[in-house]
């Protein structure tokens, strides 16, 4: 099942303090960009590579949102590591 469905919910219950909404270049759609366009809220999503009209887009906040994304994905690889005692025969 596509994310979008879940994108929807998750947009309808922001905050009213929401100011900005980052995804990645996988939610790029006219849908997900116009919901909380209507509430004032800006956008910041890349454009697909297939997209015939680019959309413009803060490109440092998108290289923020990585940075963030690389550094859980980091944290949770860690973890594997530190907890290996988990696949262990004897526990």
């Amino acid at each position: 099942m596509s994310d979008f469905r879940g994108a929807d919910v998750l947009l309808a219950d922001l905050p009213d303090e929401t100011e900005e909404v980052i995804g990645a270049r996988g939610y790029d759609s006219n849908r997900i960009r116009h919901a909380p366009a209507d509430r004032n809220i800006t956008v910041c999503i890349p454009p697909k590579k297939n997209r015939k009209s680019k959309l413009p887009y803060d490109w440092h906040l998108c290289k923020k949102r990585r940075l963030i994304e690389n550094m859980f994905a980091k944290l949770k690889d860690r973890r594997r590591v530190a907890t290996r005692y988990d696949r262990c025969a004897h526990t």
